[in-house]
């Protein structure tokens, strides 16, 4: 009895261990990156008459630092220089302009919940104010400005640390006293300058941890206090039990009547489940423990059959669901044949997506995502 109620209380324990962990590790995540690109734009207004640039107009050129303060939102620091010249059919000039921001950032993927389709691609948003700078020949100085800058960045993960970047942006300029071919002197306060940008680039995710913000999915909103009430219960009446059992004796078996009662009820209440990351049909390292305690207990219990049934979250089609549901009972089935189950004491079921367990949050999908057991 006693190495029953050892097994129980560690199963429980590495359980509880194992969430603590996770919970912990979705929160370590790298919160700097740098970003760089380069592209085309079309300045579009104010020019002077008989000046124009070409659709779309080489260089752009831009460089950032980034820092996330959690996986939704951060701030952003960027340098940019344009180039505005002349099409062939235009009057000559030669413009540069150049600008420092500070915007604020939106991580659009995890917000919108791009993990429930994809795992590489992503979007971000981004927005903010600036000082500018125009220079050109025809005049001395700079033209000084205001800018507000706004734009999205798609992504492409290449790795944890290095991904594809596809940005547009929209800049207004506030106060600009030149046209963008400098022959003309505007003399406009308010936001006249209009600016698009297009580039190219990649972000490269510092940090020592393994995945930035930007692609970690932190888990929110999920009450899992029914289940620890339930583990604490458990541990209660594991403790209370006497250090000496009656052993009941029967001619048919030798099983202690008391510790199958125990560990059947926990079985059938779903305390031990098997779990599979998104879109497997493997069982994740954090479930050997519940398939040490089922293939313990029909080791234990000859006569016993079990059902192994199969479920997945709300994520794809109904008939995909059902599909992987069954390969993952069915790949569970087949690791306790080979340490000597016959497969005749185990059957296969599918329940498809487990439409009980809300859809909108990545802990309650993982959940989702098990093999249950049921002893006969």
């Amino acid at each position: 009895m006693k190495k029953i109620v050892i097994t129980l209380a560690f199963a429980l324990s590495v359980m509880h261990v194992n969430a603590q962990t996770e919970t912990k590790a979705a929160n370590n995540f790298n919160k700097w990156s740098i970003e760089f690109g380069g592209g085309v734009n079309k300045p579009q207004k104010p020019f002077s008459d008989n000046y124009f640039t070409s659709t779309p107009s080489p260089w752009v050129g831009d460089f950032g630092v980034r820092y996330m303060l959690n996986n939704k939102f951060g701030l952003k620091a960027d340098f940019g220089y344009n180039s505005f010249t002349n099409k062939s059919n235009a009057l000559d000039f030669d413009s540069k302009y150049y600008r420092v921001d500070l915007q604020a950032v939106a991580n659009f993927g995890r917000i919108m919940n791009f993990e429930t389709w994809t795992n590489t691609l992503g979007l971000l948003g981004h927005a903010g104010f600036g000082y500018a700078q125009l220079r050109n020949d025809n005049f001395k100085g700079a033209d000084e400005m205001v800018n507000f800058i706004a734009g999205v960045t798609g992504q492409i993960k290449l790795s944890n640390r290095v991904a594809l970047t596809g940005d547009f942006s929209t800049i207004f300029n506030a106060s600009q006293n030149r046209t963008f071919d400098g022959a003309y002197l505007s003399n406009n306060r308010g936001f006249s300058g209009l600016i698009f940008n297009g580039t190219v680039g990649l972000n490269v995710y510092l940090g020592k941890n393994t995945k930035h913000a930007d692609w970690t999915v932190i888990s929110e909103n999920v009450d899992l206090s029914a289940y620890d009430n339930k583990i604490a219960e458990l541990e209660n009446q594991i403790k209370n039990i006497p250090s000496k059992q009656v052993i009941v004796e029967k001619p048919v078996t030798n099983t202690v009547v008391n510790d199958k009662d125990v560990v059947k009820d926990m079985i059938n209440d779903k305390y031990y489940s098997v779990y599979f990351d998104f879109n497997k049909s493997t069982p994740d390292q954090n479930s050997v423990a519940a398939i040490d305690v089922i293939l313990s207990y029909l080791r234990k219990n000859p006569n016993a059959t079990i059902d192994l049934v199969g479920h997945a979250d709300q994520v794809g089609s109904d008939a995909y669901n059902d599909k992987l549901a069954n390969i993952r009972a069915t790949n569970v089935k087949s690791i306790l044949e080979k340490a000597g189950i016959s497969s005749s004491r185990l059957n296969v079921i599918s329940e498809g997506a487990d439409t009980s367990i809300q859809k909108d949050s990545e802990e309650a999908r993982r959940l989702a995502r098990r093999v249950t057991f049921k002893v006969k």
